[in-house]
């Protein structure tokens, strides 16, 4: 019996040695976690008082990572990470577009800001819609007479993009400016899913619908590529007009064609950097010392830092930034980015409870008398997108107008939540259609079967006999297809009554076809071609506002929330991202769309508006 009690004794003892330890690490990783966000705080007030000196010299746009519409952390505790982890690999760095712009703008009218040096070696992604927006901001940086300078030892195609907003451009020797063209590639597994044997249910309406192409093919049909080629080869006609004009030269001088490409580079005896100057693409071939003594010549010499003046855009961005949330807005600017599911708050979803919650408390708010949607995504859930329409449509009955903003994506179910609106301005190359949905369902049966495990049960109907471990009936996949052709005519209904057009007219440039922003204005799909700035305007005519104040409108988090969000936003972004750096950017690309395709797909009658052909290009 005392045997019995020690081994009882032991069990406790153990137990509560656990719970004890449990307490203290608990205890200590508050204590922990308070201590950093004082340090964090002194330190963002020194950095404070350290900016407050009457002369900073250049804006240094030192951009790195990504730019997206909105960031997934709100301010102001990102910047309070960021001073106390130091700044995170560069590659995993998100941007807000819309603070981008506002901090140039405010530089631009700053008396202490002299000029502007453009160093965007890490920068690794930003669409076209949003790269012109930047480059507008910049241009009128320019007009002021403010110098701009745009410096790197190579350019990427991206970079390359907003440095030509730059007065002059250096390169570094043996540096390289990448212009060759765009392309856009898709991993194809049908073979694969065959060889894991796994069963994959196919239900879809349009022609161009390619999203599940992937499944079903080993690769891509022409229907798919006479689709693609036409919105690829828009971009990249926009991207050689763009830069072209931006340095004063031709389209033809920027990228000749590949066989004159290779003449002159031949020529130059394969000398990518002498090609860049011959061409013009940049100015001057400076080693890193010679760049900063012409810089330092422009605007002067910190001796305590050791390099010319400067502030980085981040720490100005910082200091010119009102850390309280204000919540007295005329013009609620609402953000769907990312790919629409029904919930989950992680960077790439747009969750729809959230967003239509955010529709809802700016239609019952008295002080918001007009509604941006600023839309960027490919799309999702088709009942997470309709529950965002629906919200829509009660601040319509309200008679608040809405206005759409279109980025850089703004197709499937992204025009779907759309059409509510009593405007839709799109950017000239925004991708947006894809007006058709799909339904995917993967089954596991001959997988299992091959391992020995054999699935059986018993059922009252042969519609309630679903499982991934069995497969689908006959019954069911009937079902299912027409569940996917009544979605298709809800969509195209939604699409003719918002953009008054018969049925047939819409069906005409719908079938899940991709249009770029030229092509949908032409097609009356959007009223207007323009960027924000416009849906700015055009909110403030409709809701008969002289002076509009902007509500970003923000999901409401306690302290601790911000915190739990921004080591669970770190930790979600660095661990996949970590392998990803080590891969080629066009397979980095793909397996993020497949995981947000595969691990996301949550709507409840399996029914997808989501356009995963509008890939990010390289």
């Amino acid at each position: 019996m005392r045997q019995i009690w020690a081994i009882i004794a032991i069990i406790f003892k153990f137990n509560w040695r656990v719970l004890q330890f449990m307490r203290e690490l608990v205890f200590n990783m508050i204590f922990l976690v308070l201590c950093c966000v004082i340090i964090g705080l002194i330190t963002l007030y020194k950095s404070d008082s350290i900016l407050d000196k009457k002369y900073l010299g250049a804006l240094y746009v030192d951009l790195q990572g990504v730019v997206v519409d909105q960031v997934s952390t709100p301010n102001p505790l990102n910047r309070v990470s960021r001073e106390l982890l130091g700044k995170p690999m560069h590659r995993l760095k998100t941007n807000s577009l819309f603070n981008i712009v506002n901090t140039i703008r405010k530089a631009a009218t700053d008396d202490r800001i002299t000029g502007m040096v453009l160093r965007l070696d890490n920068l690794v992604s930003a669409d076209q819609s949003a790269l012109n927006f930047i480059g507008k901001a910049i241009l009128e940086f320019k007009q002021l007479g403010k110098p701009i300078y745009a410096i790197g030892d190579n350019f990427s195609q991206l970079q390359y993009y907003l440095a030509s907003y730059a007065n002059q451009i250096f390169l570094a020797p043996q540096g390289v400016v990448e212009v060759q063209g765009f392309s856009m590639n898709t991993l194809y597994y049908k073979t694969f899913l065959e060889k894991l044997k796994i069963n994959s249910f196919i239900f879809r309406v349009g022609t161009y619908k390619s999203a599940v192409e992937p499944l079903m093919r080993n690769n891509m049909s022409p229907e798919a590529y006479e689709e693609n080629i036409q919105w690829l080869n828009s971009l990249w006609s926009n991207y050689l007009d763009t830069v072209a004009k931006n340095r004063g030269t031709t389209p033809a001088d920027i990228f000749p064609g590949t066989e004159v490409f290779l003449r002159k580079l031949d020529a130059a005896n394969g000398d990518n950097t002498k090609y860049a100057v011959d061409q013009k693409l940049v100015d001057k071939i400076y080693t890193r010392t010679q760049m900063e003594n012409v810089l330092t010549k422009q605007f002067g010499w910190n001796t305590t830092d050791k390099h010319f003046n400067y502030i980085s855009i981040y720490d100005y961005s910082d200091k010119i930034t009102n850390t309280k949330t204000e919540k007295t807005g005329n013009v609620a600017v609402i953000v769907v980015q990312g790919t629409i599911m029904d919930n989950g708050q992680m960077p790439g979803i747009a969750n729809a409870e959230l967003i239509s919650q955010q529709i809802r408390d700016a239609r019952l708010n008295e002080n918001i008398k007009a509604i941006i949607l600023r839309v960027n995504t490919p799309g999702g859930s088709v009942s997470g997108s309709d529950l965002i329409r629906s919200e829509l449509m009660s601040v319509r009955e309200s008679e608040k107008p809405i206005i759409v903003s279109m980025g850089g994506i703004a197709a499937s179910g992204g025009y779907w939540i759309s059409t509510p609106a009593n405007y839709i301005i799109a950017s000239p190359i925004t991708l947006t259609g894809s007006i058709g949905i799909f339904g995917v369902l993967n089954t596991f049966e001959k997988s299992l079967n091959s391992l020995g495990i054999y699935s059986d049960g018993i059922s009252t109907t042969s519609l309630s006999d679903i499982s991934i471990t069995k497969g689908i009936s006959p019954a069911f996949s009937k079902m299912m297809q027409l569940t996917i052709e009544n979605g298709y005519q809800t969509f195209i209904k939604l699409v003719s009554q918002s953009r008054h057009k018969t049925f047939d007219e819409v069906d005409k440039i719908a079938q899940g076809r991709v249009w770029v922003g030229i092509e949908a204005k032409k097609n009356g799909l959007v009223d207007q071609l323009g960027d924000f700035d416009d849906a700015v305007k055009k909110a403030a005519k409709l809701a008969n506002l002289e002076d509009v104040k902007l509500d970003w409108m923000q999901p409401d988090l306690t302290f601790i929330d911000q915190i739990l969000l921004e080591l669970n936003v770190n930790f979600q972004t660095l661990v996949p991202d970590i392998l990803q750096v080590f891969l080629p950017q066009f397979l980095s690309t793909n397996i993020r769309q497949q995981e947000q395709f595969f691990l996301n797909v949550n709507d409840p009658q399996n029914r997808y508006a989501l356009c995963l052909t509008c890939a990010e290009i390289n």
